[in-house]
């Protein structure tokens, strides 16, 4: 993953362009009937049940609009909530909770529903060493924000982008002239650019996965499309030369199946890009 201060990074480059994308010259709606000394507040209400996700993510939302709005925090993140529920209060200039309102909720629907998802995996992988993987299967702009509900509601973060680690998959190794080519290759680029990062390919057959582990430097084996008894076979092979994974179509009946085979870690796209938002809503008080 990227370092805390290119991740805050990343979350500020979400919020200026949600920003810029929803109030663009301005809120007339609000401009042309509240007046620009108007103060109020306003509640963040829980309409589903979930974990909730983003309340600190809405405190850099209200704080970019406006420094001056106050947040009382009542429910943090990754705690359980019910319909009816209070999160927190804003308060101060009328305007900028109006102008802040749209965004905050996209964000923390979002979040939450991520988080909630993220929990009821992690719950099934209760008593196991396995750990839940979130993938690069995001929302275009927001995967900052998507990652850390991840995390929020249990699970790890895989790599950020393309940039933070090497991933050689099937496409790569097919066109690199075969795995030993694509890792050979890699290590050779990495050396030569003074690049530090971790290795991990990806595997179709158990015979794939002995070629990998006739090459050195990789960090971690993704045993993909697998059935379990494959599964078991392939952590039997790798033992504890390097890291394994599981992934492919990997879901709620399926986890903890998956989880008994001995993989450290399960990756799925399902927690971010199979999500219902979580009902939420802003409230004038």
């Amino acid at each position: 993953m990227i370092s805390d201060s290119q991740f805050r990074n990343e979350l500020q480059l979400i919020i200026e362009n949600a920003i810029r994308e929803d109030v663009g010259p301005g809120d007339y709606s609000s401009l042309a009937c509240i007046p620009a000394s108007a103060t109020g507040k306003a509640k963040l209400l829980v309409k589903q049940d979930g974990i909730i996700a983003g309340v600190a993510f809405a405190q850099m939302i209200f704080h970019y609009v406006d420094p001056s709005l106050a947040i009382d925090v009542f429910i943090e993140d990754g705690q359980p909530v019910k319909y009816g529920d209070v999160v927190f209060h804003v308060s101060g200039s009328s305007q900028s909770i109006l102008k802040s309102e749209r965004v905050v909720l996209n964000s923390m629907q979002r979040m939450s529903a991520i988080a909630t998802k993220t929990q009821s995996y992690a719950k099934l992988l209760e008593g196991t060493s396995t750990k839940v993987l979130d993938t690069r299967k995001t929302t275009p702009g927001f995967r900052a924000a998507e990652k850390w509900a991840v995390t929020i509601g249990g699970g790890e973060n895989h790599r950020f982008a393309l940039y933070d680690m090497i991933m050689l998959k099937d496409n790569h190794n097919d066109f690199a002239g075969g795995i030993t080519n694509a890792i050979t290759k890699t290590k050779a680029y990495l050396k030569e650019n003074s690049l530090d990062l971790k290795i991990i390919v990806e595997a179709r057959t158990l015979d794939e996965i002995r070629e990998i582990l006739q090459n050195e430097g990789v960090h971690r084996i993704l045993i993909d499309n697998f059935n379990f008894e494959d599964t078991r076979k392939a952590v039997e092979l790798i033992g504890d030369k390097c890291q394994t994974e599981s992934s492919g179509n990997i879901n709620e009946n399926t986890i903890r199946d998956y989880a008994a085979c001995g993989v450290d870690y399960i990756s799925s796209g399902a927690l971010t890009h199979s999500v219902y938002n979580m009902d939420l809503s802003l409230k004038a008080i």
